[in-house]
């Protein structure tokens, strides 16, 4: 399963869910870095640091990031679901279809 990482505002109820199905994911809180507002640049230095592909709402800025820099472990931009399960499953299947993930950027969309 996959190594990933979720930056602060990434709802735990989706990591819950993902480490259900197995993946071993790290949080900001798992850091010691929560509430201390760290820069999106820095988020994914620890994330490659980690060799850990990121997950994010935070579409617009780590798509920019993606684009100035591809040397990064993967990262995963996702729009706001408030069905948490159907998230995490909908990662998951997207994680087993582009594997591997270095250098990539995919986007995780609720349907509809």
């Amino acid at each position: 399963m996959a190594r990933l990482y979720a930056d602060e505002n990434f709802p735990f109820p989706v990591v819950e869910e993902l480490r259900r199905l197995g993946h071993d994911v790290r949080t900001t809180l798992d850091t010691g870095n929560a509430g201390k507002a760290i820069s999106d640049e820095a988020v994914l230095a620890l994330a490659v640091a980690e060799k850990r592909i990121l997950i994010t709402l935070n579409r617009r800025h780590f798509i920019r990031l993606h684009a100035l820099n591809s040397g990064h472990h993967g990262i995963i931009v996702c729009t706001v679901d408030p069905s948490f399960v159907a998230q995490a499953l909908r990662i998951h299947e997207a994680l087993e279809v582009s594997h591997p993930m270095e250098g990539k950027l995919i986007r995780v969309n609720r349907p509809g």
